[in-house]
């Protein structure tokens, strides 16, 4: 019974609306003839629904017949995507079910409707539609056994803080280069290594960088600001404080556009900047047996711990969030925009396994309806957006798990590590509080003064930025999950509008670069910018499959080529145009012996079935091994074909 059940409700969904009644009938029909026990096998409803009064009967319908059979948790999975985010609480509430409570990094949208996860418990859930462009997946090892009361009554306050470590050519008070991956202690000076007398000279590069960030994020500029000392300790500051800003930021005040990933929704959030400001970065410990440790796991006592100061004073800038973000998700396609953003402005790599982005995220949760936060803890050792993601999900629910038993005084204010391996936060440091950095204003250093030309100047040099992208994309026509591939990497957009800037066909041009050429990179681990083939000619290979000049098959062969570099010349396009077969007699050939070999499909070609041409033009492709030009073969097909017919 539950097969027959999985199979209407998988034909329900290709339905047209005018058919929901008649859907309603039958699926609330075979709802009710299963057995309470059937609900121990789980399966798929698929609902994409429009507009319409009648699907807010279907809705709740529906959601009587479940909360009958299944009690307060129907044990089966559900995907509901509807129009507005009221038909799916409709639903939602119908079966008295709040799809945050059972999927922490779930998300509504205003414009498109609803994901909603519902798996046999909150350990085992999994997000059934998967998108690879992405890259942001919700692991499920640590979800929390009491996410339902978590949910239920607390609710997660989440911010930011993101250093970007700057591509200038030099650190940003000496002279010194530096280079990732260099031998340890080869870029450093007296400056960076805090020597007595040495005065720092600050990189104009670093404002300009900073500007721009800060123009990008809409924050409002300051055009008089400082430098300040942030004093600490530890081995990798040589100076004992870093040059920092504290009250008079470069930047404030701003806001970030993120286009949420279909597969938790879609959907489109504003997240708030409260600053952005320079600084510079520390060195680098590194323990011998390549560890992390924090107060709960010590390193051994004969472990050598060295310092690298490669890194010390490297620009930084300190892009800090307000604490707008609520779930995991939410956090990770916060960084990841960010990450997109300074690409874009070609300010940083942002590669997180560099350090060149390195993210501290800080959570508090609190009783619903509660307006004072609860005490923050910040969680470092984030080397990839799903750790991020993972790490505020365990975090959240080990500071409910206390609330729930009475414990709160065991949330302190501590910086946290994010372990990997064991998938748990481990205490790593109590947290300071800004009455403990001490800071004071920078004697060594002047002022910063910005004129009104000069934020104009860079105004009008910024390029189009991921968000202006994604929405000219949409408006050619391309469907979000298209957009969202394209606009993600700026290599892969540029390359995608300069195959449009030749008069390339807008979604043949996305489908074989989002399809054989996304295929080629990712096997031969490269980038767009590292293929032979050059936008130029893809265009051509466009323009030639589409006026029939080549045949598919060629196209995916002219790709091919290229991962198996068997090609070297530039123009790739034309060495397999050279290749064709465009001798009409040769295809002329071909075309009477597949004729002649196939008398019985003659026949039924030529009683009506017309669409057997196609077998023929098949049959005269494999026969050329895929050489024939396809425009001058169906030229002389049709010819032979209804030659005395």
């Amino acid at each position: 019974m539950i097969e027959d059940v999985g199979r209407r409700l998988s034909a329900f969904a290709a339905e047209t609306l005018t058919n929901v009644s008649f859907c309603f009938k039958t699926v609330v029909s075979d709802l009710k003839n299963l057995k309470t026990d059937s609900f121990a096998c789980e399966f798929l409803l698929l609902l994409l629904l429009g507009n319409n009064s009648k699907i807010v009967s279907f809705c709740l319908g529906i959601s009587i017949v479940l909360k009958k059979k299944g009690g307060h948790r129907p044990e089966f999975c559900i995907i509901l995507c509807v129009y507005s985010s009221k038909m799916a609480l409709a639903f939602l509430r119908g079966i008295h079910l709040n799809p945050s409570m059972l999927y922490p990094s779930s998300y509504f949208s205003r414009k498109h409707g609803v994901l909603y996860c519902c798996m046999r418990s909150a350990q085992t859930q999994t997000v059934t539609q998967e998108k690879e462009q992405t890259k942001l997946k919700v692991s499920t090892q640590s979800q929390p056994k009491a996410v339902d009361k978590f949910l239920k009554d607390f609710e997660a306050v989440i911010g930011i803080e993101t250093h970007v470590q700057l591509s200038t050519l030099t650190k940003a008070f000496c002279s010194c280069p530096y280079n990732y991956g260099s031998p340890p202690n080869t870029s450093v000076c007296p400056v960076c290594m805090g020597l007595p007398g040495a005065l720092p000279v600050l990189n104009l590069k670093v404002i300009e960088c900073a500007v721009r960030v800060g123009l990008a994020l809409n924050c409002k500029l300051s055009l008089n600001s400082k430098f300040d000392r942030k004093q600490y300790f530890y081995p990798d500051l040589p100076k004992g404080y870093q040059i920092s800003q504290f009250d008079i930021p470069v930047c404030s005040g701003g806001y970030l556009d993120v286009d949420l990933p279909l597969e938790y929704g879609g959907g489109h959030r504003k997240f708030g900047i409260t600053r952005v400001h320079m600084e510079e970065d520390a060195g680098k410990l590194l323990h011998t047996d390549g560890g992390n440790y924090s107060q709960e796991r010590t390193p051994p006592s004969h472990l050598n711990i060295l310092v690298d100061l490669n890194r010390a004073g490297v620009p930084l800038l300190e892009i800090v969030s307000e604490p707008d973000m609520r779930t995991g998700i939410e956090a990770a396609e916060y960084a990841a925009e960010l990450q997109r953003l300074v690409r874009y402005l070609g300010v940083s790599n942002g590669n997180m396994q560099e350090g060149s982005l390195r993210c501290d995220v800080n959570i508090s949760v609190r009783p619903i309806g509660q307006l004072a936060f609860g005490t923050k803890v910040e969680i470092k050792n984030l080397n990839s957006f799903s750790s991020m993601s993972r790490a505020i999900d365990y975090e959240i629910s080990r500071q409910v798990q206390l609330h729930n038993q009475g414990q709160v005084e065991q949330i302190v204010q501590e910086t946290r590590l994010w372990e990997e391996g064991a998938q748990k936060t481990v205490t790593m440091r109590k947290k300071e509080g800004l009455a403990d950095y001490r800071y004071f204003p920078e004697p060594d250093l002047p002022g910063v003064t910005l004129t009104e030309e000069y934020v104009d100047s860079i105004r009008e040099s910024l390029p189009e930025l991921p968000e202006d992208k994604r929405r000219r994309y949409e408006k050619m026509g391309l469907s979000m999950q298209d957009v969202l591939f394209l606009a993600n990497d700026i290599n892969v957009a540029e390359f995608f509008d300069a195959t449009l800037s030749g008069g390339a066909d807008i979604k043949l041009a996305a489908n074989w670069i989002m399809g054989d050429i996304a295929a080629y990179m990712k096997n031969g681990k490269v980038t767009i910018s590292e293929i032979k083939l050059t936008p130029q000619e893809l265009g051509e290979l466009i323009a030639s499959i589409k006026d029939g000049t080549i045949s598919g098959k060629i196209g995916k062969e002219v790709i091919n080529t290229l991962a198996y570099s068997l090609l070297h010349e530039s123009n790739v396009l034309f060495h397999f145009l050279n290749k064709q077969i465009v001798d009409s007699a040769e295809i002329e050939k071909m075309v009477d012996k597949v004729i002649a070999d196939n008398p019985k499909q003659l026949e039924q070609y030529r009683g009506g079935k017309t669409k057997l041409q196609g077998f023929f033009a098949g049959q005269v492709m494999k026969e050329s091994k895929g050489k024939a030009n396809p425009k001058l073969l169906n030229k002389i097909l049709l010819e032979k074909l209804n030659a005395q017919s």
